[in-house]
């Protein structure tokens, strides 16, 4: 896997590639070396994949023939995830269809363009022969597949960001420009030839008033999607923090509906669907944040207080529960439940069920921020007359969550201020209620060695740390909630 980032050119075809010599930092240009690059790519027969600038082609000749998956990440940057060649033309690698399943929905994946391109490429390097930088001029013939295959010729040029950085690809760009080359009207080759043979469909976003209460809401959630789009392949590659990003997506998009459902009305089913999936996702998540903060907590005591093989009970034993956390991740983001969400949250971009307070003006849902923050406070008035122990507990949990939809909700709005007391009232009740879900794991954990004539004295320590940490957090609330309170008095 790697990030590519690079600036495509149109250029005319007497083009000439300008020397490179003189560019702060390159010593010495390359080339130019000639490659033949054959290449098919697949998308569902409606272009699911094009639709979100997403390419995925076999490709034989050049420095990397294989399979490439191009998955966009921001301008002019892109994930870039490849696989050996394989025997078959027309087959897609398992493991690749599966990392656009988000996008396909279980739509198989047919071959729809070919592209041949004869490339030269110029390395420009620095002193010590590091590559910053190479310089593609493609002459491109480009085939949309079909009953009737469609033919166009080009020629363009592309700027490849290497070992450089951002400034030295700006600098190349500005020379290419200046001999004569433009900014490419098009993300991609195959983009460039499916949109000269057929129109290629675009995620369908409502159209709101400017500057109304809708256009805000529907802003925020149409992001919130994209972010879960975004993190389905990281996810299912389990690469770090995936689950938790799309997990938070999930909360947001959640939390969206229901503080402004006098704005977007009749998506409680849609809400259970996304409780759902963060449920789903929760579990490789939590077991992942409880097993490096027991690392943590092992490596911080001394020696003489570890015993028995307490590392390998909260370590590997743990991993293997997140592994299998992993695998029903999987199942479901393979399943018609979750594609069926994916759906729904499609048509609540295309055509969400605005109220009529939506075409009001946007300063008008402040008053739903002052809404999510009343209603921390109401939760923590509830908590602290609550005598019991343990009802308390709960109680504060859920002052702890009220807090977190008032965050979110003023994220939406972009409240920063607000959103950061909010969240300082989430933190500091997140260290209590993270201390009481470790003490618990480890009574259980302690339980299980007990049963196998471990020894579980270290399981003791580590639980006390628990318990002061938590009874610390605890402690401290009440100033963190009087600070908190005047603060946010100035801002609502």
């Amino acid at each position: 896997m790697a990030m590519e980032i690079e600036d495509k050119f149109d250029v005319p075809e007497d083009y000439e590639i300008p020397g490179m010599e003189g560019l702060p930092g390159c010593e010495e240009v390359v080339g130019p070396r000639s490659h033949q690059l054959v290449a098919i790519y697949f998308d569902t027969s409606d272009l699911r994949l094009a639709a979100r600038g997403i390419t995925l082609r076999r490709r034989r000749g050049g420095m990397d023939p294989g399979w490439h998956l191009k998955l966009p990440k921001a301008k002019g940057v892109r994930q870039e995830i490849t696989h050996p060649l394989t025997r078959s033309i027309r087959i897609v690698p398992p493991e690749l269809a599966g990392l656009v399943l988000a996008y396909t929905r279980g739509a198989p994946l047919v071959p729809v363009a070919e592209l041949d391109t004869r490339r030269s490429v110029t390395q420009l390097r620095n002193g010590a022969g590091v590559r910053l930088a190479e310089i593609a001029d493609d002459r491109v013939k480009g085939t949309v597949l079909g009953d009737e295959p469609h033919v166009e010729r080009w020629r363009e040029v592309e700027a490849e960001l290497v070992e450089g950085d951002e400034k030295f690809l700006e600098k190349v760009g500005k020379r290419l420009c200046k001999a004569g080359a433009s900014p490419a009207g098009s993300a991609s080759k195959l983009a460039r030839l499916l949109g000269s043979a057929r129109e290629i469909p675009r995620p369908k976003i409502a159209r709101t008033g400017k500057g109304s209460a809708g256009e805000v809401v529907l802003g925020y959630l149409t992001s919130q999607i994209a972010a879960l789009l975004s993190q389905d392949p990281r996810v299912r590659r389990a690469e770090e923090d995936a689950v938790h990003q799309m997990r938070v997506a999930c909360r947001r998009l959640r939390s969206a509906l229901k503080s402004f459902r006098t704005i977007v009305e009749n998506t409680e089913n849609l809400q259970d669907e996304l409780k759902w999936l963060g449920t789903v996702l929760g579990d490789a998540r939590d077991l992942e944040v409880i097993r490096e903060r027991f690392a943590h907590a092992l490596d911080d005591l001394d020696g003489e207080l570890i015993r028995g093989p307490i590392r390998a009970r909260l370590g590997s034993d743990l991993l293997d529960e997140e592994q299998e956390a992993y695998e029903r991740i999987r199942e479901a983001l393979g399943g018609e439940r979750y594609f069926a969400l994916l759906d729904a949250l499609d048509d609540l971009a295309a055509a969400p069920p605005l109220t009529k307070a939506a075409a009001k003006p946007a300063g008008t849902l402040g008053a739903v921020a002052a809404k999510s923050w009343r209603r921390v406070t109401r939760a923590y008035d509830a908590a602290r007359v609550v005598e019991d122990a343990g009802e308390r507990e709960t109680a504060m949990h859920e002052v702890r969550k009220a807090a977190k939809r008032a965050r979110y909700t003023a994220e939406a709005l972009g409240m920063t201020k607000l959103a950061k007391r909010a969240e300082a009232v989430q933190e500091v009740l997140g260290l209590h209620q993270d201390g009481v879900v470790a003490q618990e794991r480890l009574g259980a954990e302690a339980e299980r060695a007990r049963n196998a004539g471990e020894d579980t004295f270290t399981y003791g320590v580590l639980t006390g740390l628990e318990r002061a940490g938590a009874e610390r957090a605890f402690e401290d609330f009440p100033r963190v909630w009087k600070k908190t309170t005047k603060s946010v008095a100035k801002l609502l």
